[in-house]
Protein backbone atom coordinates (compact mmCIF):
# COMPACT_ATOMS: atom_id res chain seq x y z
CA UNK A 1 0.00 0.00 0.00
CA UNK A 2 1.34 3.33 -1.37
CA UNK A 3 0.90 6.44 1.38
CA UNK A 4 -1.91 8.47 -0.01
CA UNK A 5 -2.08 11.66 0.66
CA UNK A 6 -4.64 14.58 -0.87
CA UNK A 7 -3.89 16.84 -3.66
CA UNK A 8 -3.85 19.72 -1.37
CA UNK A 9 -1.64 17.51 1.06
CA UNK A 10 0.92 17.04 -1.55
CA UNK A 11 1.30 19.97 -2.73
CA UNK A 12 2.01 21.40 0.73
CA UNK A 13 4.53 18.71 1.20
CA UNK A 14 6.32 19.40 -1.83
CA UNK A 15 6.27 23.29 -1.25
CA UNK A 16 7.70 22.30 2.02
CA UNK A 17 10.72 20.20 0.54
CA UNK A 18 11.88 22.46 -2.15
CA UNK A 19 11.69 25.95 0.06
CA UNK A 20 13.53 24.22 2.94
CA UNK A 21 16.07 22.07 0.53
CA UNK A 22 16.67 25.62 -1.09
CA UNK A 23 17.34 27.43 1.78
CA UNK A 24 19.18 24.72 3.54
CA UNK A 25 21.51 24.39 0.33
CA UNK A 26 20.88 20.58 0.15
CA UNK A 27 19.53 18.97 -2.65
CA UNK A 28 15.70 17.00 -2.32
CA UNK A 29 14.92 13.34 -2.88
CA UNK A 30 12.79 12.40 -5.84
CA UNK A 31 9.30 11.92 -5.51
CA UNK A 32 6.84 9.74 -7.64
CA UNK A 33 3.14 10.78 -7.59
CA UNK A 34 0.80 7.98 -8.83
CA UNK A 35 -2.80 9.09 -9.43
CA UNK A 36 -5.67 8.59 -11.82
CA UNK A 37 -5.55 10.91 -15.09
CA UNK A 38 -6.86 14.22 -15.15
CA UNK A 39 -6.99 14.94 -11.30
CA UNK A 40 -4.40 17.61 -11.95
CA UNK A 41 -0.54 15.72 -10.84
CA UNK A 42 0.98 17.68 -13.32
CA UNK A 43 -0.63 21.02 -12.70
CA UNK A 44 0.42 21.09 -8.59
CA UNK A 45 4.33 20.74 -9.66
CA UNK A 46 3.95 23.56 -12.08
CA UNK A 47 1.99 25.93 -9.80
CA UNK A 48 4.76 25.31 -7.08
CA UNK A 49 7.37 26.37 -9.61
CA UNK A 50 4.97 29.34 -10.28
CA UNK A 51 4.44 30.38 -6.73
CA UNK A 52 7.93 29.98 -5.59
CA UNK A 53 9.45 31.58 -8.70
CA UNK A 54 11.34 28.64 -9.83
CA UNK A 55 11.69 27.08 -13.06
CA UNK A 56 9.58 24.36 -14.18
CA UNK A 57 11.32 21.79 -17.00
CA UNK A 58 9.10 19.37 -18.09
CA UNK A 59 10.53 16.32 -19.74
CA UNK A 60 8.67 13.23 -21.28
CA UNK A 61 10.92 10.27 -21.56
CA UNK A 62 7.79 8.51 -23.81
CA UNK A 63 9.59 11.02 -26.70
CA UNK A 64 13.25 9.62 -26.09
CA UNK A 65 15.08 7.07 -26.71
CA UNK A 66 18.17 5.76 -24.23
CA UNK A 67 20.92 6.99 -25.40
CA UNK A 68 19.72 10.54 -25.88
CA UNK A 69 20.04 11.30 -22.25
CA UNK A 70 23.31 11.01 -22.42
CA UNK A 71 24.04 13.38 -25.44
CA UNK A 72 25.78 13.57 -28.82
CA UNK A 73 29.44 12.10 -28.62
CA UNK A 74 32.36 14.87 -29.56
CA UNK A 75 36.49 14.15 -30.31
CA UNK A 76 38.42 15.87 -28.17
CA UNK A 77 41.97 15.23 -28.24
CA UNK A 78 41.61 11.13 -29.15
CA UNK A 79 39.04 10.99 -26.44
CA UNK A 80 35.19 10.65 -26.52
CA UNK A 81 33.27 12.81 -24.64
CA UNK A 82 29.58 13.76 -24.49
CA UNK A 83 27.74 17.29 -25.31
CA UNK A 84 24.33 17.03 -23.09
CA UNK A 85 21.12 17.44 -24.34
CA UNK A 86 19.74 21.12 -24.23
CA UNK A 87 16.96 19.97 -22.55
CA UNK A 88 18.24 18.88 -18.77
CA UNK A 89 18.48 21.90 -16.97
CA UNK A 90 22.25 23.94 -16.85
CA UNK A 91 21.56 26.25 -14.35
CA UNK A 92 19.40 27.56 -11.88
CA UNK A 93 16.74 26.26 -9.24
CA UNK A 94 13.60 24.44 -10.39
CA UNK A 95 11.79 21.01 -10.69
CA UNK A 96 12.53 18.71 -13.55
CA UNK A 97 9.35 16.86 -14.06
CA UNK A 98 9.12 13.28 -15.40
CA UNK A 99 5.65 13.30 -16.81
CA UNK A 100 4.47 9.56 -17.46
CA UNK A 101 7.51 7.98 -16.66
CA UNK A 102 5.73 4.61 -16.16
CA UNK A 103 4.54 4.96 -20.01
CA UNK A 104 8.13 5.36 -21.42
CA UNK A 105 10.07 1.80 -22.45
CA UNK A 106 12.26 -0.36 -19.90
CA UNK A 107 15.29 0.69 -21.82
CA UNK A 108 14.47 4.64 -21.62
CA UNK A 109 13.46 3.89 -17.91
CA UNK A 110 16.95 2.40 -17.57
CA UNK A 111 19.08 4.94 -18.82
CA UNK A 112 17.09 7.62 -16.14
CA UNK A 113 18.45 5.56 -12.89
CA UNK A 114 21.58 7.52 -12.80
CA UNK A 115 19.80 11.16 -13.36
CA UNK A 116 16.78 9.89 -10.38
CA UNK A 117 19.04 8.43 -8.20
CA UNK A 118 22.83 10.13 -8.43
CA UNK A 119 21.59 13.25 -10.04
CA UNK A 120 23.90 12.67 -13.09
CA UNK A 121 23.84 10.50 -16.72
CA UNK A 122 27.28 10.45 -17.98
CA UNK A 123 29.21 13.45 -17.92
CA UNK A 124 25.91 15.43 -16.91
CA UNK A 125 25.57 16.86 -13.90
CA UNK A 126 21.91 18.11 -12.53
CA UNK A 127 22.88 21.39 -10.72
CA UNK A 128 21.94 21.87 -7.42
CA UNK A 129 18.79 23.87 -6.67
CA UNK A 130 16.57 21.16 -8.63
CA UNK A 131 14.37 18.89 -7.25
CA UNK A 132 13.03 15.55 -9.26
CA UNK A 133 9.84 14.64 -9.81
CA UNK A 134 8.13 12.23 -11.44
CA UNK A 135 3.97 11.16 -11.86
CA UNK A 136 2.37 8.62 -13.63
CA UNK A 137 -0.94 6.80 -13.65
CA UNK A 138 -2.22 3.99 -11.89
CA UNK A 139 -2.54 0.57 -13.87
CA UNK A 140 -5.88 -0.31 -12.24
CA UNK A 141 -6.63 2.29 -13.99
CA UNK A 142 -6.70 0.97 -17.35
CA UNK A 143 -4.10 3.04 -18.17
CA UNK A 144 -1.28 2.17 -20.49
CA UNK A 145 2.13 1.44 -18.46
CA UNK A 146 5.09 -0.49 -18.28
CA UNK A 147 5.87 -1.60 -14.83
CA UNK A 148 8.98 -0.13 -13.39
CA UNK A 149 11.72 -2.02 -12.45
CA UNK A 150 11.95 -2.54 -8.83
CA UNK A 151 15.81 -0.65 -8.71
CA UNK A 152 13.93 2.60 -10.27
CA UNK A 153 11.03 2.13 -8.21
CA UNK A 154 13.33 2.25 -4.71
CA UNK A 155 15.21 5.56 -6.18
CA UNK A 156 11.40 7.49 -5.11
CA UNK A 157 9.49 8.33 -2.41
CA UNK A 158 6.26 7.33 -3.48
CA UNK A 159 2.72 8.95 -2.81
CA UNK A 160 -0.48 7.71 -4.45
CA UNK A 161 -2.92 11.23 -5.21
CA UNK A 162 -6.47 11.61 -4.16
CA UNK A 163 -8.69 13.34 -5.65
CA UNK A 164 -10.85 15.90 -2.94
CA UNK A 165 -13.86 18.28 -4.01
CA UNK A 166 -12.67 20.86 -1.49
CA UNK A 167 -9.50 21.15 -3.07
CA UNK A 168 -10.96 21.41 -6.01
CA UNK A 169 -13.33 24.21 -5.02
CA UNK A 170 -10.41 26.20 -4.15
CA UNK A 171 -8.35 25.93 -7.51
CA UNK A 172 -11.78 26.19 -9.55
CA UNK A 173 -12.60 29.53 -7.88
CA UNK A 174 -9.29 31.15 -8.33
CA UNK A 175 -9.07 29.57 -12.14
CA UNK A 176 -12.66 31.66 -13.05
CA UNK A 177 -14.42 27.85 -13.81
CA UNK A 178 -18.24 27.84 -14.33
CA UNK A 179 -19.94 28.57 -11.05
CA UNK A 180 -22.61 26.37 -11.99
CA UNK A 181 -20.12 23.41 -11.92
CA UNK A 182 -18.69 24.58 -8.80
CA UNK A 183 -22.87 24.22 -7.59
CA UNK A 184 -23.36 21.04 -9.42
CA UNK A 185 -20.84 19.20 -7.55
CA UNK A 186 -21.81 20.94 -4.39
CA UNK A 187 -24.67 18.78 -4.90
CA UNK A 188 -23.04 15.67 -6.67
CA UNK A 189 -19.40 15.69 -4.98
CA UNK A 190 -19.14 11.92 -6.96
CA UNK A 191 -18.67 13.08 -9.89
CA UNK A 192 -16.04 15.16 -9.85
CA UNK A 193 -13.83 11.98 -10.75
CA UNK A 194 -16.10 8.61 -11.93
CA UNK A 195 -14.26 5.85 -14.12
CA UNK A 196 -14.70 2.44 -14.66
CA UNK A 197 -12.11 0.47 -15.07
CA UNK A 198 -14.32 -2.08 -16.37
CA UNK A 199 -16.19 0.28 -19.26
CA UNK A 200 -13.73 1.20 -22.30
CA UNK A 201 -15.19 5.19 -22.07
CA UNK A 202 -14.21 8.09 -23.95
CA UNK A 203 -15.45 10.41 -22.02
CA UNK A 204 -15.48 10.27 -18.01
CA UNK A 205 -15.66 13.23 -15.29
CA UNK A 206 -12.61 14.48 -13.70
CA UNK A 207 -11.01 17.61 -12.43
CA UNK A 208 -9.65 18.06 -16.32
CA UNK A 209 -12.54 17.09 -17.66
CA UNK A 210 -15.10 19.76 -15.93
CA UNK A 211 -12.18 22.01 -17.01
CA UNK A 212 -13.12 21.52 -20.32
CA UNK A 213 -16.63 21.84 -19.65
CA UNK A 214 -16.00 25.00 -18.42
CA UNK A 215 -14.37 26.08 -21.58
CA UNK A 216 -17.18 24.51 -23.70
CA UNK A 217 -19.70 26.92 -21.21
CA UNK A 218 -17.93 29.75 -22.21
CA UNK A 219 -18.09 29.75 -25.56
CA UNK A 220 -21.71 28.94 -25.71
CA UNK A 221 -21.92 25.14 -26.08
CA UNK A 222 -24.23 24.02 -23.83
CA UNK A 223 -25.88 20.47 -26.03
CA UNK A 224 -25.57 17.08 -24.55
CA UNK A 225 -23.56 16.21 -27.52
CA UNK A 226 -21.29 18.94 -26.43
CA UNK A 227 -20.68 18.21 -22.74
CA UNK A 228 -21.30 14.59 -22.65
CA UNK A 229 -17.66 14.65 -25.16
CA UNK A 230 -15.95 15.94 -22.25
CA UNK A 231 -17.07 14.18 -19.33
CA UNK A 232 -19.30 10.99 -20.95
CA UNK A 233 -23.81 10.73 -21.14
CA UNK A 234 -24.05 9.97 -17.79
CA UNK A 235 -22.87 12.69 -15.97
CA UNK A 236 -23.82 15.11 -18.94
CA UNK A 237 -27.46 14.17 -18.99
CA UNK A 238 -27.13 15.14 -14.79
CA UNK A 239 -25.51 17.82 -15.36
CA UNK A 240 -27.88 19.72 -17.93
CA UNK A 241 -30.83 18.27 -15.64
CA UNK A 242 -29.58 20.50 -13.07
CA UNK A 243 -28.57 23.27 -15.23
CA UNK A 244 -32.33 23.39 -16.36
CA UNK A 245 -33.43 23.37 -12.91
CA UNK A 246 -31.24 26.36 -11.93
CA UNK A 247 -32.98 28.38 -14.47
CA UNK A 248 -35.20 29.44 -11.83
CA UNK A 249 -31.83 30.73 -10.03
CA UNK A 250 -32.40 34.15 -7.90
CA UNK A 251 -29.84 36.35 -9.64
CA UNK A 252 -26.60 36.39 -7.10
CA UNK A 253 -25.60 39.74 -8.28
CA UNK A 254 -29.11 41.43 -6.64
CA UNK A 255 -28.51 39.23 -3.28
CA UNK A 256 -25.22 40.66 -2.98
CA UNK A 257 -26.52 43.92 -3.42
CA UNK A 258 -28.96 43.30 -0.37
CA UNK A 259 -31.91 41.37 -1.65
CA UNK A 260 -32.74 38.61 0.83
CA UNK A 261 -34.09 35.87 -1.91
CA UNK A 262 -33.35 32.49 -0.01
CA UNK A 263 -34.56 29.25 -2.51
CA UNK A 264 -36.49 26.35 -1.12
CA UNK A 265 -34.98 23.96 -3.25
CA UNK A 266 -31.39 22.36 -2.09
CA UNK A 267 -30.00 22.26 -5.62
CA UNK A 268 -31.18 25.90 -6.39
CA UNK A 269 -29.07 26.41 -3.15
CA UNK A 270 -25.99 25.26 -4.39
CA UNK A 271 -25.91 26.78 -7.02
CA UNK A 272 -26.94 30.07 -5.79
CA UNK A 273 -23.77 29.66 -3.24
CA UNK A 274 -21.29 29.10 -5.55
CA UNK A 275 -22.18 32.10 -7.90
CA UNK A 276 -21.94 34.43 -4.64
CA UNK A 277 -18.78 33.28 -3.91
CA UNK A 278 -17.95 33.83 -7.93
CA UNK A 279 -18.90 37.22 -8.06
CA UNK A 280 -17.94 38.19 -4.29
CA UNK A 281 -14.26 37.40 -5.66
CA UNK A 282 -15.60 39.95 -8.77
CA UNK A 283 -16.29 43.02 -6.30
CA UNK A 284 -14.05 42.49 -3.07
CA UNK A 285 -16.41 45.12 -1.39
CA UNK A 286 -19.37 42.33 -1.33
CA UNK A 287 -17.55 39.95 1.35
CA UNK A 288 -19.54 41.34 4.63
CA UNK A 289 -22.48 41.05 2.57
CA UNK A 290 -21.67 37.23 1.55
CA UNK A 291 -21.49 36.24 5.47
CA UNK A 292 -24.75 38.27 6.50
CA UNK A 293 -26.62 36.02 4.20
CA UNK A 294 -25.04 33.43 5.08
CA UNK A 295 -26.68 34.32 8.91
CA UNK A 296 -30.30 33.41 6.78
CA UNK A 297 -29.43 30.33 5.37
CA UNK A 298 -30.13 26.48 6.59
CA UNK A 299 -26.97 25.99 8.77
CA UNK A 300 -25.58 22.80 6.22
CA UNK A 301 -26.12 25.73 3.44
CA UNK A 302 -25.05 28.13 6.11
CA UNK A 303 -21.51 26.34 6.57
CA UNK A 304 -20.99 25.59 3.28
CA UNK A 305 -20.95 29.26 2.14
CA UNK A 306 -18.84 30.65 4.36
CA UNK A 307 -16.27 27.32 3.88
CA UNK A 308 -16.25 28.03 0.28
CA UNK A 309 -15.74 31.92 0.71
CA UNK A 310 -12.95 31.20 2.28
CA UNK A 311 -11.56 29.14 0.20
CA UNK A 312 -12.08 31.49 -2.62
CA UNK A 313 -9.71 33.63 -0.46
CA UNK A 314 -12.51 36.04 -0.13
CA UNK A 315 -10.91 37.93 3.22
CA UNK A 316 -14.39 37.14 5.17
CA UNK A 317 -12.75 36.47 8.54
CA UNK A 318 -11.41 40.68 8.71
CA UNK A 319 -15.61 41.44 8.89
CA UNK A 320 -17.47 41.97 11.90
CA UNK A 321 -20.42 39.59 10.14
CA UNK A 322 -17.88 36.94 10.97
CA UNK A 323 -17.21 37.73 14.26
CA UNK A 324 -21.09 37.09 14.72
CA UNK A 325 -21.11 33.86 12.52
CA UNK A 326 -18.28 32.20 14.70
CA UNK A 327 -19.84 32.88 17.65
CA UNK A 328 -22.78 31.73 16.67
CA UNK A 329 -21.36 28.29 15.10
CA UNK A 330 -18.84 27.95 18.01
CA UNK A 331 -18.20 23.97 17.62
CA UNK A 332 -17.47 24.36 13.46
CA UNK A 333 -13.98 24.38 12.65
CA UNK A 334 -14.17 26.87 9.33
Amino acid sequence: MLATKSINEVKEVLRHMVSFCLGARINSPPVFLWGSTGIGKSDIVKQICEEEGIDFEDLRLTLLDPVDLRGLPRFDGGTVSWSPPCFLPQSGKGILFLDELNLAPHSVQASAYQLILDRRVGEYVLPDGWMVVAAGNKSTDRAYTVPMPAPLANRFIHWEVETNLDDWKKWAYANQIDPRIIGFLNFKPDLLFRFDPVKMEHAFPTPRSWERVSEILAIGLDSKTDVAGAIGVGAATEFLAYLRATERLPDARMILNGEDLVPESPDLLYSLLSALVYYAREDGGKTARVIEYACLLPEEFSVLLVRDAIRAELPVKETQEFVYFAEKHQDLIL
